[in-house]
Order: structure tokens, then sequence, then C-alpha cells
């Protein structure tokens, strides 16, 4: 999900997944894959960097805290 901002700067979450096309006119238009179209304040490239940044912070391996077998178990 990013966030992007209303043209009346209501701020809201959109799902990156559901945008088909990125208009650029005097302000930036999303077209999802329902047809519905967004307004937005955020301009086309800033709408795309924000996609490239959530695409990769769900992609990059976790930190995840090595796990160690309690003693006297079996591995």
């Amino acid at each position: 999900m990013i966030q992007l901002t209303r043209l009346n700067n209501e701020k809201f979450l959109l799902n990156s997944d559901l945008i088909e096309q990125v208009d650029i006119t005097p302000d930036t238009l999303i077209t999802l894959t329902n047809n519905e179209q967004l307004l937005v304040r955020e301009s086309a490239a800033e709408v795309m960097s924000r996609i490239i940044q959530f695409r990769q912070a769900i992609q990059a391996p976790s930190s995840k805290p090595e796990i160690k077998p309690a003693e006297g178990s079996i591995e």
C-alpha cells in the first residue's frame, strides 16, 4: 500500500497492484483496474517512486532473529 493525497489534502492508502495507468495532466490522474479514477497531489514520478519503495520493502529479506533449538532437543 502506498500513501497518497487527494486534491482536498485528504491522505489515503492505495493498493498499488490496482493501478493500471498514471496520466500526467495538470494534476496526476491514476486509473485503477476497475476504471475508477483518482486525482492526487503527488507527481507521477513520486507515485512511481512510492510504488518502487513499497515493492522493494516487501521483497527485501527480513532480518529475523536466529532461532536456536532448546537444550536437549533433537534437531
